[in-house]
């Protein structure tokens, strides 16, 4: 499939923007109109260092209208959230989810879960537009909660949790780290079992197969995105499809054009652009579906004035790119230029 081809919208909108905090990230395996950057902080495994993830607080379907194949991003980012070491602080990050004012210097805490079941590594959040509560993947203990006017409610157990995505019918969509597959669950109807819509026919690095799927994304027309973080590529799965189709990566773990090296955030814009979070690259990086190779378009190099070990990615609606800097413990803005 061609890209569509670009247009420039300059609407302006705020954004609110969630960060993970993770602790134990393996490093081999989205929109609410306020001015709020909203700071998720977890654990998750990545070689036993502390680490940031980011995603954006909105459906996934909803993306920027100011981003198309003509913008670059300008290469040197500005810390939004974060970037004053690991800790408890509130200008810190670490296993909870905290809210950041726009330009505020420290967060305000929304949640760490509550005293009896507190938070355990959670590794995405998004927020349900139709009630406005937060849903948490709460990775190590093994379910899906809901935070809604100081409530905490557990929506599915016994699940290994990892991405979370919402189409726009209100299904919610879960990535199973542990059963390697993609869920899709009817609101309010969590009791029942969820249905699978990628992978689910064991670890391997068939079409039919995911390997340790952490982010997801769901389009327009309901085909999901997935970050098949073992296997090094990412998938697409139309809606009621067996198998999926590799649509970036999938050429083995390097650095080449044709590569990635543990995908994390993935989000696909409204031309059909798809952006990764190239994470052991230390790079972003943007694929056009049906080509053979993307293209970088923030390279960290690895460096602390840079990126290191990236995963969850946002764009507000002005093009401005969103970056969850894990090892930096921080989220980084990098300006579009237009």
């Amino acid at each position: 499939m061609e890209c569509q081809k670009p247009f420039i919208d300059t609407n302006e909108e705020d954004i609110e923007l969630a960060s993970k905090r993770v602790t134990e990230y393996d490093v081999s395996p989205e929109y609410q109109p306020e001015t709020t950057i909203n700071t998720t902080t977890a654990k998750i495994d990545i070689s036993t260092t502390e680490t940031t993830m980011l995603t954006m607080l909105t459906n996934s379907y909803t993306t920027t209208k100011n981003v198309s194949k003509l913008n670059k991003w300008k290469q040197n980012g500005i810390t939004v959230a974060g970037g004053n070491g690991q800790g408890q602080q509130l200008n810190q990050m670490y296993g909870r989810i905290v809210e950041w004012k726009y330009n505020a210097t420290e967060g305000q805490i929304i949640t760490s879960g509550n005293r009896m079941y507190p938070l355990n590594r959670p590794t995405d959040v998004i927020v349900d537009q139709q009630n406005h509560s937060i849903i948490i993947a709460d990775h190590e203990n093994r379910r899906v909660i809901q935070w809604l006017n100081q409530t905490q409610q557990i929506l599915i157990k016994n699940i290994g949790c990892y991405g979370l995505a919402m189409d726009k019918n209100g299904f919610l969509y879960v990535s199973d780290w542990y059963k390697n597959e993609v869920t899709r669950w009817k609101m309010d109807e969590y009791n029942n079992e969820g249905i699978v819509v990628a992978g689910g026919n064991g670890y391997g690095n068939q079409l039919s197969q995911l390997d340790r799927p952490t982010y997801i994304f769901v389009d327009e027309d309901e085909s999901v995105y997935v970050s098949d973080s073992s296997n090094h590529r990412v998938m697409k799965w139309r809606k009621d499809a067996k198998e999926g189709r590799i649509v970036a990566g999938g050429n083995g773990q390097g650095k080449n054009l044709n590569q990635l090296s543990n995908p994390q955030g993935v989000i696909v814009d409204h031309f059909g652009y798809i952006y990764v979070a190239d994470c052991n690259n230390h790079r972003i990086m943007r694929w056009c579906d049906g080509k053979e190779e993307g293209e970088v378009i923030v390279d960290g190099k690895g460096h602390k004035n840079q990126l290191y070990s990236p995963t969850g990615l946002s764009f507000d609606d002005e093009g401005n790119l969103y970056v969850a800097d894990v090892v930096n413990d921080r989220v980084e803005k990098f300006e579009i230029i237009l």
